[in-house]
């Protein structure tokens, strides 16, 4: 099992947490309903959304027509959908990179517990599907 240590991601933010440590953990873990719609629509996005696009799917693409789903425009929502798909389909399991990435976009830790605990409770009430 791997070890995070959250502190060392989490620098910028560990001053905010010494001034008010309740508020600022109240404050910190709400994500506005914007940014719960954006975690709620990262449900149904294929994990090939937050890849980049190889030449050769380029190229199926246009042939077949297929739709590629477009970043979104906002660096930090972005940041919020990518982390929302790789928690919807591997849970816990995401890569220490991508977590960095979060915390980056100036999400706090308490976000990214929060996020994780409800996508983890929208996991087990969804039903499993074996050949999808």
């Amino acid at each position: 099992m791997a070890y995070l240590a959250f502190t060392e991601i989490e620098a910028p933010h560990a001053a905010l947490s010494i001034a008010a440590p309740v508020a600022a953990s109240k404050i910190a873990s709400d994500f506005s309903p914007l940014e719960w719609s954006i975690v709620a629509l990262a449900q149904h996005d294929p994990r090939s959304s937050i890849q980049p696009e190889m030449k050769i799917t380029q190229w199926l693409r246009a042939l077949f027509g297929f739709e590629r789903k477009n970043p979104l425009a906002d660096e930090r929502l972005e940041a919020l959908r990518r982390m929302a798909v790789l928690a919807w389909h591997e849970g816990y399991a995401t890569a220490v990179s991508e977590v960095r990435a979060f915390f980056r976009a100036g999400y706090s830790t308490d976000q990214y517990e929060a996020l994780l605990g409800r996508i983890s409770a929208g996991r087990t009430a969804r039903p499993r599907r074996f050949f999808a």
